[in-house]
C-alpha cells in the first residue's frame, strides 16, 4: 500500500507539472524575450547561464522558497493567506505579477479535479509557487521531490521559450536540461531547508528585462 501511495503521488506530480496541464505557462517567458531582444542572451550557452542564475539567485529561487513555505503551511489557512500576500508583493513588475497570479489561479482551477480540503484553505488568488506548494503538501508529496519537479517544469518551459526565440535548437535545449540536473538537485535541496529569511535575489539585469518587456512592441510572450 505504501508503494501504491508513492506511485499515486508521482502520477499527480507528473500531471500537475506537465506542459499539458492547462495553466497557459507557454505564454510567458519571464523577461527572457526582452533579454534576447537586448542581446543579453544570444546563444544556448548564454541561455543556460541565464536560467542557472535565475534558479540559483533570482526570481525562481524566491519562487522555490515560497513553494517550500506553502508546502509546509498547507494545513494553516491564516499562514497561507499571509504567504499569498507576501508572494504577490514580491513580484517585481506588472507582468511578473500578472504571470504568477494568473498561473496560480489557473492551477488551482485545474487541480480541483483531485478534490482536497486545501482548496478551501487557500485564498481565491494565490501566486503559482504558493498554490502548487500547498497542493502538493496537502497530497502528501515529499517537499524535495516536489521542488525538483517544479524547477524542472520551469526550466523546460524556459528552454522551450528560448527555442522559440531562436537562441537555441532542440538539441541544445536538451543539453541545457541535462547539464542543469545537478543544479536543480542542489537548488531543490537548499530550498527544502529554506525559510522566508532566505528570500532575496541578485539578478538586476533580469529584473530590468522583465520591466522593459512591458513596452516591447513586437513580442511572442506575455512577459
Amino acid at each position: 500500500m505504501h508503494q501504491d501511495r508513492e506511485l499515486q503521488a508521482l502520477l499527480r506530480l507528473t500531471a500537475w507539472l506537465s506542459p499539458a496541464f492547462p495553466i497557459g505557462s507557454f505564454a510567458y517567458s519571464g523577461g527572457l524575450e526582452r533579454a534576447v531582444a537586448d542581446g543579453l542572451v544570444r546563444d544556448s550557452g548564454m541561455l543556460r547561464c541565464w536560467l542557472e542564475t535565475l534558479t540559483g539567485k533570482g526570481s525562481v529561487w524566491n519562487d522555490a522558497v515560497l513553494f517550500a513555505e506553502g508546502h509546509r503551511s498547507h494545513a494553516d489557512a491564516a499562514r497561507l493567506a499571509e504567504l499569498a500576500e507576501l508572494a504577490a508583493a514580491l513580484a517585481g513588475s506588472r507582468e511578473r505579477h500578472q504571470e504568477t497570479m494568473l498561473l496560480g489561479e489557473a492551477f488551482l482551477t485545474a487541480a480541483q479535479a483531485w478534490p482536497d480540503d486545501v482548496f478551501g484553505r487557500l485564498p481565491k488568488k494565490a501566486s503559482y509557487p504558493v498554490a502548487v506548494g500547498a497542493v502538493t503538501g496537502a497530497h502528501g508529496i515529499g517537499l524535495e521531490k516536489a521542488l525538483a519537479a517544479f524547477l524542472h517544469a520551469y526550466l523546460s518551459q524556459a528552454v522551450s521559450a528560448g527555442i522559440r526565440l531562436g537562441v537555441a535548437g532542440q538539441k541544445d535545449g536538451l543539453a541545457i536540461l541535462s547539464g542543469l540536473e545537478e543544479h536543480m538537485i542542489d537548488v531543490a535541496a537548499r530550498a527544502a531547508r529554506s525559510g522566508l529569511d532566505d528570500l532575496g535575489s541578485a539578478t538586476v539585469q533580469a529584473d530590468i528585462a522583465g520591466l522593459r518587456h512591458e513596452t516591447q512592441q513586437t513580442r511572442l510572450f506575455r512577459s
